[in-house]
């Protein structure tokens, strides 16, 4: 049986954090299974919140590209939020990869400067030692390619 963690914060417009999943075997591992963004005021102002889940940590700030070609990024969440029709709209889109390293989020409000909260689901999975090789290779060969 699976265990689901959960993490949930609050980041700055253009803040990023890491959540620290690494293990010294490397014998755990995760996959996303719930995100969850919603702009700090809701209703009350413009925001454009962009939120991205990456494998590797990122040398730039965040910004609001997303390209879904770099195997490095994991997941993307997009809230839109407008203060004068008090229309909300969310987009997330997250890979089914298992990885067993930590996750490096980010977030950038396109449209002002309001922070964002967030909340992950990771589905917890033991490895067998060749998937701990392979999900381990995959983050040492993502993070040469930056």
């Amino acid at each position: 049986m699976s265990k689901i963690k959960s993490f949930r914060g609050r980041l700055d417009d253009g803040e990023s954090n890491t959540i620290a999943l690494h293990t010294n075997n490397g014998l755990i591992g995760y996959r996303i299974v719930k995100l969850q963004i919603i702009s700090e005021r809701p209703g009350h102002t413009n925001a454009e919140n962009l939120f991205k889940i990456w494998s590797t940590t990122q040398t730039a700030a965040p910004d609001e590209y997303v390209d879904f070609s770099d195997q490095r990024l994991l997941a993307v969440a997009y809230y839109s939020n407008h203060a004068t029709d008090k229309v909300d709209a969310t987009t997330i889109i997250f890979d089914n990869v298992v990885f067993n390293q930590d996750l490096f989020i980010e977030h950038k409000d396109i449209d002002t400067d309001e922070a964002c909260n967030y909340y992950i689901e990771l589905e917890q999975i033991n490895l067998s030692l060749d998937e701990q090789t392979v999900a381990t290779l995959k983050n040492i060969r993502n993070t040469g390619s930056q």
